[in-house]
């Protein structure tokens, strides 16, 4: 037993159960840092040997993997066809340093001070509403609020646009929550009423379009992110330039300046590396 090995109490049996003694949280402390110190190693020797070879593990939010950040890998992909691909989807944050995902692309303000990374560009936001129903007038800024609203809630009630709507529009007239930004942008499409949305997504999704200005309270950063620790590596360091360069050709579409087309809206799409755009109906 490690206790006896030790000559200390590591845990108090109790009735209710073991509890941790402090030379028990010491050990604890301990072990997880040694366990930090084996996957650094391990995977800068991964790195170091791998190159453009092997897995590739990639976590973002579904707003800016779906219509963005898709053809993004896929012509990553096209150039490097030994690196395996792995998306996970979730705008929780993943453990970079226990190996849970390489690379993070995330809208933040805040990017955790423990990862290398980059800041790409500025994420804009601006009203939208689903195409068919825009052939009707567009709704002035007094009167856009007075319509029926898709808004955000649950683990997205931290996001700027929840308490934007929410301290603007009746309780009454927010028809609409969901926890994911790609869920809104489809409730909008589907008539459910009108919705703040990044216009990196937006502005790429045909069936929505915009009525409003870009909204500057509501901007984020868009950034790339990865573990010091395999920074350099072939696979990490490859797909970073490569996203950086993509990003950098459609920096317009994301801080919200290809929205409109003559004062009028329009609608964007995204499709092997070049921007497509469509008038919205007078």
């Amino acid at each position: 037993k490690v206790e006896e090995i030790l000559g200390v109490t590591l845990f108090d049996r109790r009735r209710t159960g073991y509890v941790t003694t402090a030379q028990g949280e010491e050990l604890i402390a301990l072990a997880e840092r040694v366990e930090l110190d084996v996957v650094s190693v391990a995977r800068r020797v991964s790195g170091h040997v791998q190159g453009h070879v092997g897995d590739l593990r990639i976590t973002t939010s579904d707003s800016l993997l779906l219509n963005f950040l898709t053809p993004i890998i896929a012509d990553f992909k096209a150039r490097n066809p030994a690196i395996r691909v792995e998306v996970i989807v979730g705008n929780s944050r993943l453990n970079l340093a226990r190996g849970e995902s390489d690379i993070a692309v995330r809208a933040t303000d805040t990017p955790p001070e423990n990862l290398f990374g980059r800041k790409v560009a500025n994420i804009a936001w601006a009203p939208y509403v689903g195409f068919p129903n825009s052939v009707s007038s567009s709704p002035g800024k007094d009167t856009l609020y007075d319509r029926q609203w898709v808004s955000y809630g649950g683990k997205l009630s931290g996001l700027k646009a929840f308490s934007f709507v929410e301290n603007r529009v009746d309780d009454d007239k927010i028809a609409y929550r969901t926890d994911s930004v790609a869920g809104a942008a489809a409730a909008i499409a589907a008539g459910l009423g009108v919705g703040y949305l990044p216009c990196m997504l937006g502005d790429l999704s045909p069936d929505v379009v915009r009525v409003g200005v870009v909204e500057p309270e509501l901007n984020d950063e868009l950034w790339l992110l990865t573990h010091p620790d395999i920074r350099k590596s072939g696979r990490v360091y490859a797909f970073m330039t490569h996203c950086i360069e993509e990003i950098s050709k459609h920096r317009d579409l994301i801080e919200g300046r290809r929205g409109t087309t003559s004062g009028q809206p329009s609608v964007a799409k995204l499709s092997s590396g070049s921007l497509l755009f469509r008038t919205a109906l007078p």
